[in-house]
């Protein structure tokens, strides 16, 4: 029930965020959700793909830090509460949100928001006893 997403380490200045984007499309990989955090000096930027692997050796080629990380994507009701019922669950079992970003294609009625927590396996699991929907990595790289 875990996806892998891939992290990039960026020097903060002009062009460089460009620049991967052009690596990743001259690769042929499909970005399909992402999330960027900036300091002074560097930002992070994580993102899913459709081809992990491809990303990573064409990053990697060019001489950009990657990393990887399990997050999971989560089926939230889009409606007024939705994502405080999915919050307001794990808050009570004690799992903390380190970060979350939104995924860039809404499931049926639903929207789908991609979840690192620091306890993932008891999320899961409690997500999953709770009825929310968890989507699985390989059906996430090709929504």
């Amino acid at each position: 029930m875990k996806v892998e997403q891939i992290s990039i380490f960026l020097e903060n200045k002009a062009g460089r965020l460009a620049e991967v984007a052009e690596i990743l499309a001259e690769a042929g990989v499909n970005i399909r959700a992402l999330s960027l955090a900036d300091t002074s000096d560097f930002g992070v930027l994580r993102l899913i793909v459709n081809d992990n692997k491809k990303a990573e050796e064409a990053l990697k080629g060019r001489g950009f830090t990657v990393g990887k990380t399990d997050v999971v994507a989560v089926e939230v009701e889009d409606k007024p509460g939705g994502l405080h019922r999915i919050l307001n669950l794990l808050y009570k079992a004690k799992i903390n949100v380190e970060y979350m970003y939104a995924f860039v294609q809404p499931s049926g009625d639903n929207a789908v928001m991609i979840f690192r927590f620091d306890h993932i396996d008891e999320a899961v699991k409690l997500l999953t006893k709770k009825g929310v929907t968890v989507i699985n990595g390989s059906k996430v790289y090709t929504l």
